[in-house]
Parts: structure tokens; C-alpha cells; sequence
């Protein structure tokens, strides 16, 4: 993938970021966006979102989910610590 079309992947993957935030920090909660690579979204989880036990169900689930349909070349969404 094209330097050019990474950033453009890091753009889009951040603005969906944007609008999931609010449900994150509704509960105490946020997103950290660390690097997209190869379709692969790398996340850090923090707040109580860093301790939830649902916090796996919440990137897989709903981040994941939301980054897959709207930014075309997601693959996966892993969360780093």
C-alpha cells in the first residue's frame, strides 16, 4: 500500500473514530488511535474502557464492526497496550 493511501486510511479510520467517541466517554471511556498497518487498525482503549471486562466485545463488536463497513482496506481491529 502507497504512503499516500495509508494516510488516507489513517484519516478516514480516525474520523469514524470521531463519531464511536462519545458512545466510548459516555462511560467513562475513550480510544487512542496508534497506527493503521497492512488493514490492520491498532487501538489503545483507555479510561474505564482499558479495564472492562466488555472492552474486547466493544473493539470487536462495535469499533471493528463500524471500521470494516465504512473504510474500505480494514481488515482487523487489534488492540495494543
Amino acid at each position: 500500500m502507497s504512503d499516500n493511501a495509508q494516510s488516507t486510511m489513517y484519516d478516514e479510520v480516525a474520523d469514524v473514530l470521531d463519531k464511536l467517541r462519545p458512545f466510548l466517554q459516555r462511560d467513562g471511556g475513550d480510544v487512542e488511535l496508534v497506527d493503521v498497518e497492512d488493514g490492520i487498525v491498532k487501538l489503545k482503549l483507555v479510561g474505564a474502557c482499558g479495564s472492562c471486562p466488555s472492552s474486547t466485545i466493544t473493539l470487536k463488536a462495535g469499533i471493528e464492526r463500524a471500521l470494516v463497513e465504512e473504510v474500505e482496506g480494514v481488515q482487523e481491529v487489534m488492540q495494543v497496550f
